[in-house]
């Protein structure tokens, strides 16, 4: 078993110290040492989007990215973006829309949208279905997740 290595990183705001193996998935570290569940895993190979975090403000898939690689970087989680009582933008949206079915996709379309806001805050329908494109959804709810991530580009987000 590898010795584990300090890595420092900030979480939703929050610094953090962990000792972890050098090859623990960041994902293992969110939800099992933090307790931050709302990224979820899903092909545990980076493909179904389920896992997406924002590390330094692009989305990237939790699960197959080792601790080590978020050294001394900001990491936000779908609990980062807001809160029940202050929702994000996109959150709102996403309930406004109706845009989850099942909702297990959700966590990793909201980041990968909050993503595709931070860098382009006017996108045309096109770009956020380029944008969303990384994320799986077997509900058939793709089209409100775009007519959302379309309301929320609308707010102040």
């Amino acid at each position: 078993m590898a010795t584990p290595q300090p890595v420092r990183f900030s979480v939703n705001g929050v610094a953090q110290h962990i000792d972890a193996a050098p090859g623990t998935p960041l994902l293992a570290v969110l939800r099992d040492t933090l307790g931050l569940t709302g990224t979820r895993f899903g092909c545990g190979s980076g493909q179904c989007g389920a896992c997406f975090v924002l590390i330094d403000k692009h989305a990237i898939a939790a699960c197959d990215t080792p601790l080590w690689a978020v050294a001394d970087k900001d990491v936000t989680t779908i609990e980062g973006l807001g809160t029940a009582e202050a929702p994000h933008p996109l959150q709102a949206a996403f309930i406004a829309e109706q845009a989850m079915q099942c909702g297990y996709c959700a966590s990793g379309i909201i980041i990968s949208a909050a993503a595709l806001l931070a860098a382009n805050p006017a996108p045309t329908d096109t770009d956020v279905r380029t944008a969303l494109d990384r994320n799986l959804c077997r509900c058939g709810a793709h089209n409100r997740m775009v007519r959302a991530v379309l309301r929320a580009a609308g707010s102040a987000v």
